[in-house]
């Protein structure tokens, strides 16, 4: 491993980054939810073929505001669930069935997506969690998200959605060393990590976040409201506590509510500083 870590770092020195890497070279732009869930995105709301006529008129208004930068279609798939019952084991989450995981990476192959598995952890742990997704993991379209809103083992007795949970930097890398792990044996190009972000809190100690090539990280701007707050969030948790790349959702149910504000447009958020590259709607 260590041999290996040397090796992956001397040709991003070379070249900035490793051959197969998505980013800086494209945008992400991603559907999110959850494909057997109406009410967790626009992923799984809509009917199949008609989320994705709306999700290729999409990837145009994108590819039209930034000519100069491709763009990569994902779908961000939430694949373990906070609950709202702790279930056996009392760990408030709930996994996908092989079925459902295999059912949506077989719907981001037949439209040249890559796709995201994102982890809402509940009160276990990304430790405990994430070894469950490594078979999926190998394939190389497959990319992770991980969601510290919904992670709450350090407080017990606190229902997901009561609190704002937590992720410290050694979670984070954890998650990167697993997902570089993964990389190496299996010969992949790099992995994207996403993590969600629209507190201080909900990341600590980003300094000793430690970067790998093998796995580009976007720090996810989640937030919803008007324009103006989004933008705030932005600039206090993204671009404040710099990582690596960055992210900015966008809410089709909430960011339009109430009059006048409005879901941003492609131009307004690569107007951004840093531009993001990384952009979901749910």
């Amino acid at each position: 491993m260590q041999r290996d870590s040397l090796k992956a770092d001397s040709i991003a020195k070379k070249t900035g980054q490793l051959p197969g890497a998505i980013l800086p070279g494209h945008r992400i732009v991603a559907f999110y939810g959850n494909i057997r869930s109406k009410g967790m995105g626009i992923l799984g709301r809509e009917p199949k073929e008609q989320m994705f006529r709306k999700f290729a008129g999409v990837l145009k208004e994108w590819q039209a505001a930034d000519p100069s930068r491709p763009v990569q279609a994902a779908l961000h798939n939430v694949t373990i669930t906070a609950q709202g019952t702790p279930g056996k084991d009392g760990k408030w989450r709930l996994m996908n069935s092989k079925a459902t995981i295999e059912e949506v990476m077989s719907w981001a192959k037949e439209h040249n997506c890559i796709l995201f598995l994102d982890v809402q952890p509940g009160h276990s742990t990304l430790q405990a969690e994430l070894p469950k997704l490594e078979q999926y993991l190998k394939d190389p379209i497959v990319h992770l998200g991980i969601d510290p809103e919904f992670s709450l083992s350090t407080m017990p007795g606190v229902r997901p959605n009561q609190k704002i949970g937590t992720l410290d930097a050694k979670d984070i890398n954890f998650t990167i060393n697993f997902l570089a792990r993964i990389v190496s044996e299996n010969k992949l190009p790099p992995k994207v990590l996403t993590v969600h972000r629209f507190t201080r809190k909900m990341v600590s100690n980003y300094k000793n976040i430690k970067l790998d090539p093998r796995v580009q990280v976007v720090m996810h701007m989640d937030g919803h409201g008007d324009p103006t707050l989004k933008k705030d969030s932005y600039k206090a948790y993204i671009v404040n506590e710099p990582v690596q790349y960055t992210g900015f959702k966008l809410f089709y149910e909430y960011d339009a509510r109430p009059k006048p504000h409005h879901i941003m447009t492609p131009a307004e958020v690569i107007a951004l500083e840093p531009s993001p590259l990384y952009v979901q709607y749910q």
